[in-house]
């Protein structure tokens, strides 16, 4: 599996309880925050969930 790396680069200020969760079990939770995680089938579902909070780098 493929790392990648995730950034936040919107508020989770009025947004959805499950779109702000979903951020904090991405381990996001501050602007312009970044992390790097295992690409699985869990996390691309949870990053195609909030993708328009953040900015996905496919890492080599």
């Amino acid at each position: 599996m493929k790392k990648i790396k995730v950034t936040q680069v919107k508020s989770v200020i009025d947004r959805p309880e499950r779109q702000k969760r979903t951020m904090v079990a991405l381990g996001l939770n501050k602007m312009n925050a970044s992390v790097e995680v295992m690409g699985t089938p869990q996390i691309l579902g949870m990053v195609r969930k909030v993708n328009h909070l953040i900015k996905v780098e496919e890492l080599a």
